[in-house]
């Protein structure tokens, strides 16, 4: 056994074995953790069941967790690829124990795992502890048979883990392999212990302490472990790779990578193989999970990783795209294990592509830009800061991109000036906006929800009920007593009033009782489940403690449930006909109209909007009962639920059902009887039956972002007045028509047609008026010789003049035209054309500038064969052929 595969597997069936719960890979984006930017440990996801904050069903777990360190903090980016054992992505395995077993066990359970089932020679491991930890060193003893020297105590924080600088913390127990003095490197401790000789695969944490303060530590009433280790480090031990690119699965990437580029994936060339290999993998895990590249946050770095990867695809020297010709290999390794690389396989090859696609343009401009920078360097240069900058701002080359660019040239980048630049625009940033100060008031609601505890919601069984106020603000200070006229907020113990969240905007109605009544004009949910009523006092007064009568506003909830409603039956039509990928990325649910946000990346056709359309209001037609259920979150997922991206869920989910598949399909093949056409995890509120939707009409498709599309669609009474004030438009078009409604679309393209040629034939004509009919041999003026005809026009198109000219050159043969037009407004244009033959006498361009000033005009252009210009002053149209004519006068004479 030492596949990647069966080392994952292995490890989780061990730990199964032994009470553990096997918890799912939680999302590369975490839910419970706002300060990282990705998921970097395995016990990200199990953050707050150590703090106590959550409780679950189970003590004890285990996870292969997948992780991305490329931002913050935790950034691997710059050397990836050109070390042995750096990543962006990586999977970790790992054992937890909240408050269940501690060192003890978690001491047995790794030992035997990596010497039983593993079959790591004992011989050749090594471990070591904090150097005060004399149980654990116990331990080892004990339980591995190590001599005193192999238990290694390190006194510095490298063996002590902390959550921060307050919460739980303890000491760290690393297990180490030697790999043999083929590598240099010495053990732990040592002065050579960077080297590579002695690897450390497996680090054991003992959660037993908590940090009030700088030197305050008190011990854990239940002391926990977690416990990290590399599958690709473990995997590279076992199958004998001193480098985890050589490992089967980084291998198949690469050797995937040398066929598609026809290079040899281990000649001068193999960083190139490896990032690209490495950031396949992370690209595409993040797009599984919800992130599209963009230009700031997540998506931005994501954007990094890709284009470096693309970068290094130009090295190997792909003519096209190739990134997205790769995902079917990676699917292939990894799909199993990761059952969403599967799920989203057509949105991760389509992103690629997309952005390699744009990538391209952008690289071979910025690699011009660099290229000319640098050509005066030597060796051992520096690109100046600000130019770096520049190729980040205006062109997106990240930073690493550029170093890596250079790296080969042997050339740097002055990384301060880079950073002195990007300070410099952030300032500019901050000076130029006022900023709206939110932040400042926020804090109030953190010190509120420990003060009061979460508000209790009675909203989805009913729309009145009674509370006690517990707290009022009026400008973002606590008070005790809200007078008549005075504006502010109302926290209740429990209210039927639903907080803006999901999409779904808050509730209106009013707080009454014997002293009073609070017009409630928005309710906010603030931390996840403090709910805040905004609003204003119209008679009396409100007081904490005070006892009050909850009323929602019925018309707006109900048209929010049914426009909320309707978002989880487009949701699922547009993945019927769109495919699996489309996944939610915003919605508005308000009482007049809905608006769905969508991972989507090309237009959709009239046909498939249409039948998105048909097939939300089969479901509707259908009447059928929407359940909903509150289950376990495993349960739930198993039931065939879909969990939004980005919603925060706990233990116990609510399950909104709607719709019959095979009803709205019309097919039993594909859609048993038994399956809901919808089923997914929702906190707002839904209509009982689908019927009560009453009618969904999309009202318009648009692109909102790269890759992101928006529907809008108006549901109920709303939608049918949309449509009704639709087929109005359409009654009264016929109307005008004088056509049947079925028939007015034939007959308006009919009529635009005739009118185009209409207008044609009215143009010809008033040309031909304007140029005096078939007679123009008695508008011709012979000048010392010159043939000059001149024409005053009006009613003809400024941009006909030149036409006008043309014909006019051609009438006279050998000689010069002009043209003055007189616009409705009164200002005039004019040209000029000179036959050929005489375009080294007369130059078009001189004659029309003379007009032109006589016209109020300044300059003009063209040729020396036809020059146009104009002036604001029409009525000296005469005076500027004149001028022509004196012109051509005085250059004869001249002759």
């Amino acid at each position: 056994m030492s596949s990647v595969s069966e080392i994952r597997t292995a490890f989780l069936d061990f730990y199964a074995q032994r009470g553990h719960t096997i918890v799912p890979s939680s999302p590369l984006v975490p839910r419970n953790d706002p300060t990282l930017m990705f998921t970097n440990a395995g016990m990200v996801q199990f953050k707050n069941l150590f703090t106590g904050i959550e409780k679950r069903s189970y003590s004890r777990a285990a996870t292969a967790q997948k992780c991305v360190r490329a931002g913050g903090k935790h950034n691997d980016l710059d050397n990836v690829g050109y070390t042995a054992r750096h990543h962006t992505f990586f999977e970790m395995l790992g054992n937890f124990s909240f408050g269940d077993y501690f060192k003890a066990e978690a001491i047995e359970f790794a030992w035997t795992f990596i010497t039983e089932v593993l079959g790591l020679p004992k011989d050749r491991l090594l471990v070591t502890v904090y150097h005060d930890d004399d149980e654990a060193f116990g331990l080892w003893k004990a339980i591995a048979g190590f001599s005193d020297s192999k238990i290694i105590r390190i006194a510095t924080s490298d063996n002590f883990w902390a959550m921060g600088d307050t919460g739980p913390c303890g000491p760290c127990s690393e297990i180490f392999f030697d790999q043999g003095d083929k590598l240099f490197g010495g053990p732990p401790g040592s002065a050579d212990q960077d080297g590579d000789r002695y690897l450390e695969f497996w680090n054991l944490v003992f959660m037993q302490y908590e940090q009030i303060g700088p030197g305050d530590r008190i011990a854990l009433p239940r002391p926990s472990i977690d416990t990290g280790m590399g599958l690709e480090r473990i995997a590279a031990l076992l199958q004998g790779a001193t480098s985890n690119y050589d490992i089967d699965l980084m291998r198949a990437l690469i050797l995937a990578v040398a066929a598609a580029t026809g290079v040899d994936p281990d000649g001068p060339q193999k960083p190139s193989h490896r990032v690209i290999a490495d950031h396949l993998r992370a690209s595409a895990f993040l797009v599984a999970d919800g992130v599209l590249p963009s230009n700031e946050g997540r998506g931005y770095v994501l954007r990094r990783i890709m284009r470096r990867a693309m970068r290094h695809a130009q090295l190997l020297g792909a003519k096209d795209p190739l990134m997205w010709r790769l995902v079917a290999v990676l699917v292939r390794e990894m799909g199993t294990a990761y059952p969403e690389l599967v799920r989203a396989e057509p949105l991760i090859v389509e992103t690629l592509r997309l952005e390699e696609t744009r990538f391209r343009v952008a690289l071979a401009r910025g690699l011009a830009i660099l290229d000319e920078e640098t050509r005066e360097l030597p060796a051992g240069g520096i690109l100046a800061g600000g130019t770096a900058f520049k190729l980040y701002d205006t062109y997106g080359f990240p930073l690493d991109l550029t170093q890596d660019a250079l790296r080969a040239r042997h050339l740097g980048v002055d990384v301060d000036g880079f950073n002195q630049a990007m300070a410099q625009q952030r300032a500019d940033a901050r000076r130029a906006w006022a900023g709206s100060g939110e932040a400042a008031t926020e804090k109030i609601w953190f010190e509120l929800r420990e003060k009061l505890g979460a508000s209790e919601f009675l909203g989805y069984e009913t729309e009145a009920a009674e509370g006690i106020v517990v707290a009022l603000l009026q400008n973002g200070q606590e008070v005790e007593r809200l007078e008549a006229g005075a504006t502010g907020q109302v926290i209740l113990n429990q209210t039927p009033f639903y907080g803006e969240s999901g999409g779904q905007q808050g509730d209106t109605g009013m707080l009454r009782a014997p002293g009073g009544i609070f017009r409630v004009t928005n309710t906010q949910k603030k931390l996840g489940d403090l709910i805040i009523h905004d609003g204003s006092v119209e008679t009396g007064a409100l007081t904490r403690n005070l006892a009050v009568e909850l009323i929602v506003d019925h018309a707006r909830r109900r048209a929010l449930r049914a426009n909320h409603s309707a978002t989880h039956l487009l949701h699922e039509a547009l993945r019927q006909v769109l495919g699996e990928h489309v996944a939610q990325k915003g919605s508005l649910v308000a009482p007049d109209r809905l608006r769905f946000d969508f991972v989507h990346q090309k237009p959709i056709s009239a046909e498939e909007l249409a039948r998105i359309e048909d097939l939300a209001n089969r479901a509707i037609l259908a009447n059928t009962p929407v359940s909903t259920r509150v289950m376990d979150m495993e349960a739930a997922i198993s039931s065939g639920a879909r969990a939004l991206f980005g919603e925060k869920y706990g233990d116990q989910v609510r399950v909104v059902a709607m719709g019959d598949a095979a009803e709205v399909l019309l097919d039993e093949d594909t859609a048993p009887p038994t399956m809901p056409f919808s089923i997914e995890l929702c906190g707002g509120t839904h209509v009982r039956r689908t019927g009560d939707i009453g009618l969904i009409s999309i009202v318009s498709e648009s692109p909102v972002a790269a890759g992101v599309r928006r529907i809008e669609a108006k549901t109920g009474e709303e939608a049918r007045h949309y449509l009704k004030a639709q087929a109005q438009r359409l009654h009264e078009l016929a109307q005008l028509l004088k056509a049947p409604e079925a028939e007015s679309s034939e007959r308006l393209t009919q009529i635009l047609e005739d009118r185009r040629k209409l207008e044609r034939e009215v143009s010809d004509a008033r040309k031909r008026l304007a140029m005096g009919g078939g007679d123009r041999a008695q508008a011709i003026e012979d000048i010392g010789g010159v043939k000059f005809f001149g024409r005053m026009v009006s009613g003809v198109e400024m941009k006909d003049l030149k036409s006008l000219a043309d014909e006019a050159k051609e009438s006279v043969g050998s000689g010069v035209v002009a043209i003055v037009g007189i616009a409705a407004d009164g200002k005039a244009g004019v040209v000029v054309g000179v036959t050929q033959d005489l375009t080294e006498r007369f130059d078009a361009v001189q004659l029309v500038r003379i007009a032109a000033e006589k016209l109020g005009g300044k300059g003009g252009g063209g040729r020396r064969d036809m020059a146009q210009a104009g002036g604001p002053e029409g009525g000296a149209a005469e005076t500027a052929l004149a001028a022509i004519g004196t012109a051509l006068r005085e250059t004869a004479n001249a002759d």
